[in-house]
C-alpha cells in the first residue's frame, strides 16, 4: 500500500518512524514549512522534515494544500491512504476524497472527548485521570469522522504535559500500525462518533496561561501541569515581575482564604493560599533568567511572607 504522511512536529514523528519500520511504502511526507526559531530566527525544519531526510523520503513543503500544484502532486503520488499526524492544516475536501483507502488520523485523546488543538494539555488541565489515542478517518468536520481503534493512557499525578505527549506520540505509533493493518486485512470497524458527547479542546492562548489563585489548590497544581514545560503558567511578583512556574504541589486541599495568592511561607518552596487549600510552587522560571528551584529563587529574590501573586 502506498502512503503518503502528513506530519509535522515531534509528535509526529513515532508514527512515521513505526510505518517506515513495518515496511510500508511511504511515497512521500508532507509537512510545515521551515520557520524562524530563537533569538536570532534560525530557519528550522520541522522535526518530522529531519526525520524523513534521515530516512531518505521525498519532502513536501506546500504553502497551501488547495492549490492545483498540491492536486498534481496527488495525482503523481498516487497515494492508496494518506496518513495524518498533528500536520497543522485542515485537508480540503479533494484531498480528503483522493485516497482509496481514506484519510486516517491519529488523534491524542480518546474521542470524541477533546475534539481540537490541545487534547492533551486539555485534559491535564481539567484534572481527568485517563486519556488515550483514537485513530480515526479524517472528514471535513474538526475531528468529527468515524473512529477505527483506542487505546487508553492512566494520568498519574507525576505527569505533565511532556510526559503525556511522549507517552502518547508511542502510543499513538503503535495504534497507528494496528489500524493500517486491519485495514488492510479488511478486519477494521467504523464506530460513528456520539456528537451529543463532544468536548472542544480549544488552542491555549496566553489569557489561560495566568494562574488565578481564588481557584482550588487541586485545579490549579493540574494547570501548571497541563502548560508544562511549554508554554508554561505564569503570575506576577508584587514588583509586576513575570514569573513562569514549571512545576508545584499540593500542600493542602482543604481551608479556604480570602487573600488568595499571598505567600504564606518560603521554606525552600513557595507556599501560596488559594482558593481553596495550599499550592507550593517547587520549580520556576523568573523573567530573564533561566530555569531554577523555588529554593534558588527564595535565596536570591526579594519575595517576603505577606506578598501578594498576581
Amino acid at each position: 500500500m502506498k502512503i503518503l504522511f502528513m506530519g509535522t512536529p515531534d509528535f509526529a514523528v513515532p508514527s512515521l518512524r513505526a510505518l517506515a519500520d513495518s515496511g510500508e511504502d511511504i511515497v512521500g511526507v508532507v509537512t510545515q514549512p521551515d520557520k524562524p526559531k530563537g533569538r536570532n530566527y534560525v530557519l528550522t525544519p520541522p522535526p518530522v522534515k529531519v526525520f524523513a531526510l534521515e530516512k531518505g523520503f521525498p519532502v513536501y513543503q506546500p504553502k497551501t494544500l488547495r492549490d492545483e500544484e498540491f492536486a498534481a502532486l496527488l495525482e503523481e503520488l498516487a497515494p492508496d491512504m494518506i496518513v495524518v499526524v498533528a500536520f497543522g492544516k485542515i485537508l480540503p475536501k479533494n484531498v480528503l476524497d483522493y485516497p482509496k483507502y481514506g484519510c486516517i488520523n491519529v488523534h491524542g485523546s480518546l474521542l470524541p472527548a477533546y475534539r481540537g488543538a490541545a487534547p492533551m494539555q486539555r485534559a491535564i488541565i481539567e484534572g481527568q485521570k485517563i486519556t488515550g489515542i483514537t485513530t480515526m478517518y479524517m472528514d471535513v468536520g474538526l475531528d468529527t469522522g468515524d473512529m477505527l481503534l483506542k487505546a487508553e493512557y492512566p494520568i498519574r499525578e507525576t505527569d505533565n504535559f511532556e510526559t503525556v505527549h511522549d507517552a502518547l506520540s508511542e502510543l499513538g505509533a503503535k495504534t497507528l500500525i494496528e489500524t493500517v493493518e486491519a485495514i488492510k486485512n479488511g478486519t477494521s470497524v467504523r464506530q460513528k462518533q456520539d456528537d451529543a458527547l463532544a468536548t472542544y479542546a480549544a488552542k491555549i492562548e496566553k489569557e489561560d496561561c495566568l494562574l488565578d489563585f481564588s481557584m482550588n489548590a487541586t485545579a490549579l497544581h493540574n494547570h501548571i501541569r497541563g502548560l508544562s514545560p511549554i508554554p508554561l503558567a505564569f503570575t506576577h511578583t508584587p514588583d509586576g515581575k513575570l514569573l513562569k512556574v514549571t512545576a508545584a504541589r499540593v500542600i493542602s486541599a482543604e481551608g479556604t482564604h480570602t487573600e488568595y495568592g499571598k505567600v504564606l511561607s518560603l521554606d525552600g518552596e513557595i507556599a501560596v493560599a488559594c482558593g481553596k487549600g495550599i499550592l507550593a510552587l517547587t520549580a520556576i522560571l523568573p523573567e530573564g533568567k533561566g530555569k531554577m528551584s523555588a529554593a534558588d529563587f527564595i535565596r536570591g529574590r526579594k519575595l517576603a511572607v505577606g506578598d501578594i501573586l498576581k
